[in-house]
């Protein structure tokens, strides 16, 4: 497989940017229903391997373009023109409906863990199993395998996902996508205990700001403007997991280029960032009538914790997945969310940037994590990454 990871016999990869296709769009470059017809192609040739997508909508999808040509016709500015989309599981297209005001053009639902699957089956689509683009022995990761397989193989260039443990940030990791989980209460979600929120799989930082743009709407006072480099603090473990050898080393030389490039600053807290292991919080949480009070102990300690890392750094950074992608049979002991999901306890928003691959062939992610509402400062240091040459082409 090539740098963006498009494997033989999946087709002609797309090459543009959700940012670079609405832009052609709104100036009468190329028409919508040309971009749609092209992605659902490359669906067609590229989604019996992969098994991303549990439905596609093709006669919707091309009957939607060509509304979105008329509305660009009429002189209507659309931030995201004719952009294909997927959405995360067949539930995805309810909470879509700020993108598709945007110009965004739905072509399908993406696969996830269906209701009575095999646990370690991260996605089960139209055709079988999700399978990673990279190695189709290797789990995508999950839950919005879908998303970010569609993502990443270059079938559509902006796909929405939720986040519980990590459901975004780890298959983005996996696959070599960005992924981004926003902030705990910002953006609308139906999850009862808090842990889930949405998300967005991009190949660019910049598609995920465009995508942040849309459904956050006008942004926050002070989110606009960010000065580099960003005071950031390494973590390779959170004081509690034991991540593998090659994960961290893929993250700490990603950190090197950031801070190579003058995107960060690396800074030295009095102690070692050490968080209490999520797990038992995050376990009572999501169980039906558990006693809450030692979660809610758990929280608030790593709440104090955290409070006090950002009160001297702007960032913290560790890996975004403790292992290198495995196999289809399940990870044996390991859970995969050890470093994701003290910060869907914790609420606070944070990304997974690509950060090279592994000796497997399969990619790797850094994580950054931010103050609560910070998702401009995450998208604005992902970018300038990219920008800067600190990321894998």
């Amino acid at each position: 497989m090539n740098s963006r990871g498009y494997g033989r016999g999946y087709g002609r990869p797309a090459s543009a940017s959700a940012v670079e296709i609405a832009s052609a769009v709104r100036g009468r470059e190329l028409r919508a229903v040309d971009v749609v017809a092209e992605a659902l192609e490359r669906i067609g040739r590229a989604d019996p391997v992969l098994c991303a997508f549990t439905e596609v909508w093709s006669e919707q999808a091309l009957r939607r373009a060509g509304e979105v040509d008329g509305r660009v016709a009429a002189g209507e500015a659309l931030p995201l023109a004719g952009v294909p989309i997927a959405v995360k599981g067949r539930g995805g297209l309810r909470a879509a409906g700020p993108l598709l005001a945007a110009g965004c053009v739905a072509v399908g639902a993406t696969s996830v863990p269906g209701p009575g699957t095999p646990w370690q089956t991260w996605g089960l689509g139209a055709h079988g199993r999700t399978v990673n683009p990279w190695r189709a022995d290797r789990t995508p990761g999950g839950s919005s395998a879908g998303s970010a397989v569609a993502v990443a193989a270059g079938l559509v260039p902006l796909a929405t996902g939720s986040d519980g443990a990590g459901s975004v940030r780890i298959p983005a990791a996996w696959c070599g996508a960005v992924g981004l989980k926003v902030t705990a209460g910002r953006l609308p979600s139906p999850d009862r205990t808090g842990l889930a929120v949405p998300g967005v799989l991009t190949r660019t930082a910049a598609d995920a700001a465009a995508w942040w743009g849309v459904v956050a709407g006008r942004p926050d006072p002070g989110e606009a403007s960010v000065s580099l480099p960003v005071t950031a603090v390494w973590s390779p473990d959170l004081g509690f997991a034991a991540p593998d050898p090659e994960p961290v080393a893929r993250a700490r030389a990603a950190v090197r280029r950031l801070v190579d490039s003058g995107v960060v600053r690396l800074v030295r807290p009095p102690a070692a960032p050490r968080l209490l292991d999520p797990a038992p919080a995050w376990l009572a949480l999501r169980t039906p009538g558990a006693d809450l009070a030692d979660a809610h102990r758990l929280r608030a300690e790593n709440d104090r914790r955290l409070d006090l890392l950002f009160a001297g750094a702007g960032l913290l950074l560790t890996p975004t997945a403790p292992t290198p992608p495995h196999g289809h049979d399940g990870p044996g002991d390991v859970y995969s969310t050890a470093l994701t999901w003290a910060f869907n306890v914790s609420g606070h928003p944070a990304l997974s940037l690509p950060a090279g691959f592994g000796t497997d062939g399969c990619p790797a992610g850094l994580q950054l994590v931010a103050p609560h509402g910070r998702e401009a400062l995450l998208l604005a240091v992902a970018n300038e990454a990219e920008r800067r040459g600190a990321t894998p082409s």
